[in-house]
Parts: C-alpha cells; sequence; structure tokens
C-alpha cells in the first residue's frame, strides 16, 4: 500500500478546510497550529505539503529540513512570509488563494474609507470616555468626491464598484487596465500624477514588489491634495510609514486608514500610533467568517490536487494558464519534454544557447508552459535536483544556458511545428522538430539538423550519423542480431547532395553494450553512433 502523503497545518485555518483534507485516502494531516519556530523543523521532515496564512515564516532554512516538500500553500493573497527564490529553486511550489478574500478586502477598504469621512473610531472612545462631543467630531460625505485607486485586480474593481454605488467618482491607474474596461466599470483612467492632483481619497491595491515598494512616499504625498485620505489594505510597504505620520501631523493628509504594516505586529514605539487621525487595524483584511471559510477550502482542494497529481492552480512562481489554453496545448506537453530530452543527448558539449521556435496554430496560445517542459526534459537526465516546471529555467540558467523563445509567421509543413536547436561552442548546432499527429495526437520527431524523418521518441533509440553509403543499414542489422537485439522501427534521411550524410534513428527492443557499440563505430563510413533513451 502506498504510503501516504502528509501535509502540515502549520497556521490556523478553516476547519472545513481541515476536515476536506482528512477525507482523502491519499493524504495525512499534521495539525501543527502555532508551533514556535524554533520547533517547526523536525515536524516538517517527511512533510509532502504546508499550510499557512500570514503567521508562520517558509524560510530558506525550514525548506532545508522538508527533503519530501512538494508545495507551500498560502490561505490568502500575500505569500511574503514564504521565500519564493528557495521555493523555486528547491522546485517546491507556492500556491495562494487570491479570489477567496476579495469580497472582504474591499469591504473594510471601504470601512476605512468611512472612517476616514466619518470619525466613527474617535467619536466611539470619546463617548466611552463619558463626553458628548458632537462638534469636533463632524465628517464629510463621500458622496460627489474623487476616489483614486491604485491597482485594479479584484480587489480594486470590488472597491470601485462600491464606491460608485456612494455616488463617486473613480479614477484608477494600472498599467493593464484598458479604456475599454474602464468604461465597461464606469470610471476613469489616469496617470499616477494626475490621480494624486485629483483624488479626495486614495486607496491602494497593488502587490509589494521593488517597483512598488514606498510609492506613496513624501514625494507623491506632495503632489496630492491638501487634506487628502489615504488607505492602505494590500500590502506594508507600499505607503512609506515614516512619510504618512509626519504628513498627518502636519495636515497635508486630513486622515488614513492601514491595515498592513512594513513589520508586523507594529512595534509600540512606531510613528503610526500617535497621529490622531490614523485608524489602525490589525491586518484584518481577510478576517471574516466567510472569507476564512473560502481560502481555507480552496487552499486544501488546490493543495490535494498537486499531491495527487493534478493540475496546478494559483501558483506564484510558475506559469498559470487559462483552461482553454491549457486544453489547446496539453497534447505537446509530451512532445516538448521528449524533444528537450533527446537534445540534451544528441547536441555535442558545452551548450550555450537553446532556441525555441514555435510555428503555426501554437502561436496564438502563451507557450510558456510548453517552454518550461522542453527545458525540464532537457535536465532530467543531467540534474541531480528534482526537475520540474518551478525550478527547471533556475537550473537551466544555473549551467550557463540562455534560453531563447521565438514564434515563427512563417507557414509550416505541419499544423503546429515545434522546434528546439543547441547552439554550442565553436559554432556547432543540433536542430530538433517535432508535432503531434492523429486522433491521439501521438508525439513524431519530423527532423533532425533538417533532415526530414518521422519516429515516435519513446524507448531504446540507436541514432547515426553516416556517410550516405550502401550496406552500412546491413551492417548495423547485423551487429544488432549478433547481440539478440531486435530493431522494431526505423527512419531514415538522405541529404540531396552526392557527398552528403544520412541520419538514421533504429527504435530497438533492449540497449545493446558498449562493446556491440564500438564495433558499429569501427564502420569508417559510420561518423557517430550513440544511443538514446527516449
Amino acid at each position: 500500500m502506498e504510503e501516504k502523503k502528509k501535509i502540515l497545518i502549520a497556521d490556523k485555518i478553516s476547519p472545513s478546510g481541515i476536515a476536506w483534507l482528512k477525507q482523502q485516502p491519499t493524504l495525512e494531516v499534521i495539525e501543527a497550529q502555532g508551533t514556535p519556530p524554533e520547533k517547526l523543523p523536525p515536524l516538517v521532515a517527511n512533510a509532502a505539503a504546508i499550510l499557512v496564512r500570514s503567521e508562520t515564516r517558509i524560510t530558506r532554512e525550514i525548506m532545508d529540513a522538508a527533503p519530501k516538500l512538494e508545495c507551500v500553500g498560502r490561505a490568502g493573497v500575500g505569500v511574503d512570509n514564504i521565500d519564493i527564490d528557495a521555493a523555486t529553486e528547491r522546485g517546491i511550489i507556492v500556491m495562494n488563494t487570491p479570489s477567496g478574500n476579495t469580497i472582504a478586502t474591499a469591504e473594510l477598504t471601504f470601512t476605512h474609507l468611512l472612517c476616514c469621512a466619518r470619525p466613527v473610531p474617535a467619536a466611539a472612545a470619546s463617548m466611552r470616555a463619558g463626553k458628548w462631543d458632537r462638534k469636533n467630531y463632524s465628517g464629510t460625505e463621500l458622496h460627489g468626491k474623487t476616489l483614486g485607486i491604485l491597482g485594479l485586480g479584484r480587489i480594486g474593481t470590488e472597491v470601485a464598484k462600491r464606491a460608485l454605488a456612494f455616488g463617486m467618482k473613480v479614477l484608477a491607474h494600472d498599467p493593464y487596465l484598458t479604456e475599454a474596461r474602464a468604461k465597461t466599470l464606469g470610471i476613469e483612467t489616469a496617470t499616477q500624477d494626475t490621480l494624486y492632483a485629483q483624488a479626495d481619497y486614495i486607496t491602494v491595491h497593488m502587490p509589494l514588489t521593488p517597483q512598488t515598494e514606498n510609492m506613496i512616499d513624501a514625494t507623491a504625498i506632495a503632489k496630492m491634495k491638501q487634506g487628502v485620505h489615504i488607505i492602505n489594505v494590500a500590502r506594508g510597504g507600499l505607503v512609506n510609514e515614516t512619510a504618512l505620520a509626519e504628513a498627518l501631523h502636519s495636515g497635508k493628509v486630513a486622515t488614513a486608514g492601514l491595515d498592513v504594516f512594513t513589520q508586523e505586529p507594529l512595534p509600540p514605539d512606531s510613528p503610526l500610533r500617535t497621529p490622531p487621525t490614523l485608524t489602525l487595524t490589525p491586518h484584518l483584511g481577510a478576517s471574516t467568517t466567510e472569507a476564512q471559510e473560502s481560502v481555507g477550502i480552496e487552499i486544501a482542494q488546490a493543495v490535494a490536487q498537486v499531491l495527487n497529481g493534478g493540475p496546478i492552480c494559483n501558483a506564484v512562481n510558475m506559469p498559470s494558464i487559462d483552461p482553454r489554453s491549457l486544453q489547446q496545448l496539453r497534447p505537446f506537453l509530451a512532445l516538448a519534454e521528449k524533444l528537450g530530452t533527446l537534445l540534451e543527448q544528441l547536441a555535442p558539449p558545452r551548450v550555450e544557447q537553446i532556441r525555441i521556435t514555435y510555428w503555426g496554430t501554437l502561436t496564438d496560445y502563451d507557450t510558456l508552459p510548453l517552454s518550461r517542459a522542453i527545458q525540464r526534459g532537457y535536465l532530467r537526465r543531467v540534474s541531480g535536483t528534482h526537475v520540474n516546471d518551478v525550478n527547471a529555467p533556475h537550473l537551466i540558467k544555473r549551467l550557463g544556458i540562455d534560453v531563447q523563445v521565438t514564434q515563427s509567421n512563417t507557414e509550416p509543413d505541419y499544423k503546429d511545428l515545434l522546434q528546439v536547436e543547441a547552439q554550442c561552442a565553436h559554432g556547432k548546432t543540433r536542430r530538433l522538430a517535432g508535432t503531434v499527429i492523429g486522433k491521439n495526437h501521438s508525439p513524431r520527431i519530423v527532423s533532425i539538423d533538417q533532415l526530414e524523418l518521422e519516429f515516435r521518441p519513446q524507448g531504446t533509440l540507436l541514432v547515426t550519423e553516416t556517410r550516405d553509403l550502401p550496406g552500412i543499414v546491413g551492417d548495423i542489422g547485423t551487429h544488432m542480431g549478433q547481440s539478440q537485439i531486435n530493431i522494431a522501427n526505423m527512419a531514415l534521411s538522405r541529404g540531396t547532395d552526392a557527398n552528403d550524410h544520412a541520419i538514421a534513428v533504429y527504435q530497438l527492443s533492449g540497449t545493446p553494450d558498449n562493446t556491440t557499440l564500438q564495433r558499429i563505430r569501427q564502420n569508417p563510413a559510420i561518423l557517430d553512433a550513440r544511443i538514446v533513451i527516449a
């Protein structure tokens, strides 16, 4: 009986998600919520997956202690607590749940927006102190004001819908937002500077990257209206906290609302604790019953799917592909991996570059999964590390091999064609092309070094390069017969010139020993003969 794969629950996730995992016959659940970091390494030693929220940090050291780790699931959006680079190097898939807390986060954004317009937290504190101070806690209406949204993804879009319902004008800045989509949503596109200059309220909904870190700093705030309101429930670090605190004290920023911080928990001496017009919440974006239920079940199902060999959803360190494109490209994934494997075995030493070219209807799709499958196939025999779509590009780069991908608009001889070419030192090259044929989409190699031939890339293959002379095929057949090896199939291609060479591929029933290969190579007409395992 096959051993069950272990899933370590390191943070508190939805009981429904855990219950669902426990019902899976191939999985074993280990609950270790709240385990201190120093006690985590022994627990992850046999874990195939780790589920976290934002509390537990999955560091390089944790991954080193988990040799069986296949994936890390984050019940939520942000993956700041996971070392993505280390996971990618090790081929560990990191997944999140980008849609499960969309509504909860959008509603919290609007809660902060309303608290900026009407000082409800301060008024409530005054009432608890025994006061009745209506004069000092008057506010403004959102109706008729301009909301600037930085980042119009899922959450930004939901915030925009709510702002429109309140009668606000919405400006949005997002490099991927088209005018057509903005028109459909009933909002306007704007540059960052235009948004800063015109917005009464500004909310940010972008990922934290080197390009977006501290995007709202003193320089950005200086471009804003006097008395602007700023909200951030996305990622700590998008808003420069020192600059915001100073702007709140000076009155340049009238009010602000923050749910996320550069350092969490927020230090007691943080300058953010002093401005009276700043509303703070302790990272509550996804803290609703509905959101936790949703992301808990979503990440449980996604992780189980990966561990059971199914498709990968919402991975942050490998390409995602829509179901329609995946359906069209799926028959070519096996071909792509075979091409990579054959190229590695047939190419001369010191490959410096791999060129991948797509023809036909393949050019209509995102072919990144195919390019990764080629790299995975190339590394299958040469890398001592577990190779998958996650770490293949990293490992190829570490070998010093540059990968170039192009799409050709010339008409191929086949409906779809995929070509790989190894460019080596001293100008040597090796080129293979393939396609899929028939109702079963069977992979076929259709050319080697631009010589046309067709064979199935499977099993043990003898690949020969010879002078185009008679008797060579018979000689090879004799040696194979003496070794009790049958030739199941054969493909041959000849050059067009009299002095040209020929390439042949023999599909064998077994693997000949070195003595047999040496005898074959003794024929002066045989330029190269090598065994290739497809």
